[in-house]
């Protein structure tokens, strides 16, 4: 007999699946898995496959497609709300790219590692279709840069965690696939961790029965993503004008540095705040936090410039050159200890 401690929960969202949804179901049944269907406002002449899926899992219903990201948090919140902790979920897709071995595979690992998110990962060989392909290098890549964290599958829906995780799984922002990739960006921010499990690759029909739209939804991931960029980098073209034209009427490379430095942190603070972080710290205690962050990085900012300045490098390369070694270093610490909001 099933018991609370070892109850297996696997989570599908479903818009206008075919039969293969019928077969998965049944055997993560079969498995020993408790599972959920959310039929995400798919065509009426899908109603025969949730009829059918029904015999084998609970099916919950939205009137109208609503997006991946808004049937994960309400077949999340029914989870939640129906079955008592702990338990560990499996979110899965309904398209059959999800193989139940992998899925229990997942799902053990989340077990043996409770308060870790588990992300299945597909190793995307030459045989993958093109999009794929291309879509998973490219966010991997800009994941990795914006973030520092190194996952090889962004994109994978694969991905099992405990009943711990659940509010923080309902707090992300996004209702579509972005949903998905904003709960990757802010792991680190609520000191979670990630760790991938291989699992094998399935594309049926060249991946035709994705409903990913290449353009569309890779405009809401990326935007997501594009915010910790844009804020800094309207910061550094602040910054980078005054420097050159306080220094042009100055000539003082530590005053020009400090006076530009000061009028765009400001700016970068105000934005980092509310644009990109959405942080709801207290702004006096971010601001605080902030202020010594500024302090640090102001500190060696100068003396990278000043020395590279010394050494003989225009001033104008200079700047460019400190900036580029202190983004990374300024973008993480404001993200894990100035804008970071307090577990509850």
């Amino acid at each position: 007999m099933m018991t609370i401690q070892s109850r297996k929960v696997a989570l599908i969202p479903a818009y206008c699946p075919d039969k293969k949804l019928i077969a998965l179901v049944q055997s993560l049944k079969e498995t020993g898995f408790t599972v959920v269907v959310v039929n995400d406002g798919s065509k009426t002449e899908q109603d025969e496959i949730f009829d059918a899926v029904s015999e084998y899992a609970a099916v919950l219903k939205h009137k109208k497609n609503m997006g991946k990201g808004a049937a994960l948090k309400t077949g999340i919140k029914y989870i939640r709300n129906t079955f008592a902790a702990p338990y560990t979920l499996v979110t899965a897709d309904a398209d059959g790219q999800h193989l139940p071995e992998d899925i229990l595979l997942v799902c053990k690992k989340a077990q043996e590692k409770p308060g870790c998110l588990i992300l299945g990962s597909r190793m995307i060989g030459k045989d993958a279709p093109i999009r794929s392909r291309i879509g998973n290098g490219v966010t991997r890549w800009v994941f990795y840069l914006t973030t520092g964290t190194r996952i090889y599958d962004t994109q994978t829906g694969l991905r099992a965690f405990s009943s711990g995780l659940t509010d923080y799984m309902l707090s992300v922002e996004g209702e579509r696939y972005e949903y998905e990739m904003n709960v990757l960006l802010h792991l680190r921010q609520q000191n979670i961790s990630a760790e991938e499990v291989p699992i094998q690759t399935v594309y049926l029909d060249n991946n035709a029965s994705s409903h990913f739209d290449p353009v569309r939804d890779s405009f809401k991931i990326y935007k997501e993503i594009l915010r910790f960029s844009a804020s800094s980098f309207l910061s550094f073209i602040i910054d980078y004008g005054l420097f050159c034209a306080l220094m042009a009427i100055t000539g003082m490379t530590v005053l020009s540095n400090i006076l530009a430095r000061i009028v765009s942190a400001t700016i970068n603070f105000s934005l980092n705040k509310s644009f990109v972080f959405g942080s709801r710290v207290h702004i006096l205690q971010a601001a605080v936090k902030y202020f010594l962050l500024a302090v640090v990085v102001l500190l060696f900012n100068t003396c990278i410039i000043k020395l590279l300045i010394t050494a003989g490098l225009p001033y104008m390369i200079a700047k460019i050159i400190t900036e580029t070694v202190m983004f990374i270093f300024s973008w993480t610490v404001q993200r894990l200890f100035v804008f970071r909001e307090a577990k509850t």
